[in-house]
């Protein structure tokens, strides 16, 4: 390293060089926004310093290896501000060459119009969607914590990393952010670390026109520690950081920033936030920072030098770390050899042998029935955590035998998220995203639209976490519309890459389980009733095989092998249509029951598996207590060959089962329709 270029840690950099760094970031950043004509480069600009302070003094990363398992996490919550994060990961060694920030927002670049999880190197999370960068950081925080209270031990401190992110205002208005903020004072997340971009600047205007409360007392409320400086000064954030770092507390630290520092038109206003700067402005602003107006892109030679030394760094704390490990599993081989298969993601081998298999003389719900084969996958598959928001006895949750984890004590495998469905998802996509846990989280089907925003970024992200859903249709009688699912099924079936499964009994249920543990490249919501159905008896005539679950659909009972109909449905209707079925035969007629636990596995299946389950020319009547949107892809769309009996209204508040007799679902409507369909 030449004696002209400061060490990273330097605590007292030159000032002319130090604001060349700043302006490099800045242009970077300003240059790339131009060059798409499209962006936000007043957040980088006044966020520059203070996430410069924490990437070089601060934070432990290897830009060589972004996946060092016990790497300080750094999560730009703020997404629109993208090229903040872009140029620093370029400045400081990742793969992220220069011609990518020049191809920003462009078609095929590693530099999209905000950050994604797996495209760009160094990127923890997929943000954007304001609020939702805020919980995955609890999320994270919390998985780090639980791995460290199962596997540190005195003086082999193998998980011990910070979490890091940048908010804005407009996260800190986002009720999302406010539910895992909330739980993370309660749990006391120490390693928590978050700098607040206080600009004082939104899309519409001032953040006065609407956000006028002290956020730094609500976060105090909420049991923060809570600072407050000048967000320009890289000296005052880091010294916030290191009394951060040395607080048991999660903490804010309110970063008073000038959201489009040196451009001397628009800095400070409203206007700087997303408008396009123009090339006068752009011209205007590099005059007014001293910065050479050619070549766009520019950075100088020693300020690249300076911030490439995260390189060097990164490594030889990787390599101190690892000397650590093997330390570490030299002493405790057991625990070192399992912690490496969690945080790579594998399973303990013949964990499937686990799954209880289900008396067909039993009839339960599939809620209860679930709670029986997590707890059996439990006892297995260590890293399996989670809990309900606030609905643990009722979604059947609670990991029995393993404690609740508290703000003394992360030992347990249980989590009351309390009534904070989003944050809930919000946090479970933190813990995935860490790794090293397997999180699962439970509410009622109705409120999945309150999480419904951090579903679609999970399957964005092909993270494997798992949601149970339960009190799944009308079927939950006497609380009424307001509790009765009727659309949540097909809404959340319209998510790319969500794998909804609605199980037809508990063996059915079981097997949704194994599907949903195996699911590494994504989500997946298991659909549970609340009431009793019966358990289907595998070993009698004509019935199939469990394992069909599998395929998402498959034929549960025949009479023949030429039907003349085929009843299908997926959750509780199978019962109904399987009792339609047998009620037909008794009649002579040749019927196929098909039980579609997964419209999405059995449209993945190849067109000849399809066809043989559901013949093309054969007529069709699909029941489901919920809309009847979407079933016409699989009954087709002529009304003489198919139809669908669903509830394309709101329920009603009565005992399920006068609620099903009054919306027609029963076998006698079901076997109507079949038999109106096979006369036409």
């Amino acid at each position: 390293m030449s004696s002209t270029i400061p060490a990273l840690d330097t605590p007292t950099l030159d000032p002319a060089f130090a604001e060349r760094a700043l302006n490099t970031i800045r242009m970077l950043a300003v240059d790339a926004v131009e060059a798409a004509n499209s962006g936000h480069a007043g957040l980088p600009m006044g966020m520059a310093a203070a996430t410069s302070a924490l990437w070089t003094r601060h934070m432990r990363f290897n830009p060589a290896n972004p996946g060092w398992h016990n790497r300080d996490r750094f999560v730009l919550s703020a997404g629109h501000g993208s090229m903040l994060l872009y140029a620093l990961l370029h400045l400081t060694g990742y793969d992220l060459p220069l011609d990518e920030l020049k191809n920003f927002r462009q078609w095929g670049s590693r530099t999209p119009g905000h950050p994604e999880r797996g495209h760009t190197p160094g990127v923890e999370t997929t943000t954007g969607p304001l609020g939702q960068g805020f919980a995955n950081g609890v999320g994270m925080a919390i998985a780090e914590r639980w791995l460290a209270a199962r596997y540190n031990r005195p003086g082999f401190a193998v998980v011990d990393h910070h979490t890091y992110a940048v908010v804005s205002d407009g996260d800190l208005m986002e009720g999302v952010a406010q539910e895992a903020a909330s739980l993370a004072g309660h749990l006391r997340l120490g390693k928590l670390i978050y700098l607040y971009d206080d600009n004082e600047v939104t899309i519409d205007g001032y953040t006065k026109l609407a956000f006028t409360e002290d956020q730094y007392k609500r976060f105090d409320a909420y049991g923060w520690h809570v600072q407050k400086i000048d967000g320009m000064d890289g000296a005052a954030v880091s010294a916030a950081i290191s009394a951060a770092q040395a607080d048991p507390r999660p903490s804010l630290i309110g970063c008073q920033t000038v959201i489009g520092y040196g451009n001397p038109q628009l800095q400070g206003k409203p206007k700087a936030h997303s408008d396009a700067f123009g090339a006068a402005g752009v011209e205007a602003t590099k005059r007014n920072l001293g910065w050479p107006l050619q070549p766009t892109f520019f950075v100088p030679e020693d300020v690249q030098a300076f911030y490439r030394q995260a390189v060097e760094r990164g490594a030889a704390q990787e390599a101190e770390y690892n000397q650590l490990f093997d330390a570490y599993s030299q002493a405790h081989p057991e625990l070192a050899a399992e912690l490496c298969h969690l945080l790579a993601g594998d399973l303990p081998e013949q964990w499937g042998t686990s799954i209880p298999n289900f008396d067909p003389a039993t009839a339960q719900a599939t809620r209860n029935a679930s709670g029986v084969v997590l707890n059996a996958l439990a006892q297995v598959i260590p890293h399996l955590i989670g809990g309900s928001a606030d609905l643990a006895p009722s979604n059947k949750t609670v990991i029995s035998g393993s404690g609740f984890i508290s703000p003394d004590d992360f030992t347990g495998r249980n989590f009351h998220f309390g009534v904070r469905e989003h944050g809930m998802g919000g946090i479970l996509n933190g813990m995935a995203l860490h790794g090293g846990v397997i999180p699962y989280g439970g509410t009622f089907l109705v409120f999945s639209d309150y999480m419904r925003a951090s579903i679609r970024l999970a399957a964005l992200m092909g993270i494997r976490v798992i949601y149970v859903f339960t009190h799944d249709s009308v079927g939950v009688g006497e609380d009424g519309p307001t509790h009765q699912p009727v659309e949540q099924v097909a809404a959340l079936r319209a998510i790319p890459n969500l794998t909804v499964l609605r199980p037809a009994d508990a063996n059915e249920t079981a097997a949704a389980w194994r599907l949903a543990i195996g699911n590494s490249s994504g989500p997946t919501a298991l659909i549970l009733t609340r009431q009793n159905l019966a358990t289907v008896d595998r070993s009698a005539a004509g019935v199939g095989a469990v394992s069909g679950t599998e395929r998402g659909g498959y034929v549960l009972w025949a009479n023949g092998d030429d039907p003349a109909v085929v009843l299908m449905g997926s959750g509780s209707e199978v019962e109904i249509a399987l009792a339609a079925g047998q009620q037909l035969a008794a009649e002579g007629r040749s019927v196929r029951v098909v039980s579609l636990p997964s419209w999405e596995l059995f449209a993945a299946q190849d067109a000849a598996y399809r066809q043989s389950v559901l013949p093309a020319a054969t007529p069709k009547v699909a029941i489901e207590a919920g809309i009847t949107l979407g079933w016409e892809r699989w009954v087709g769309n002529d009304p003489a060959l198919g139809a669908v009996i669903g509830i394309d209204h709101f329920g009603a508040s009565a005992p399920y089962k006068r609620v099903y007799a009054e919306f027609g679902l029963t076998a006698i409507a079901v076997a109507a329709k079949a038999l109106e369909l096979m006369k036409g």
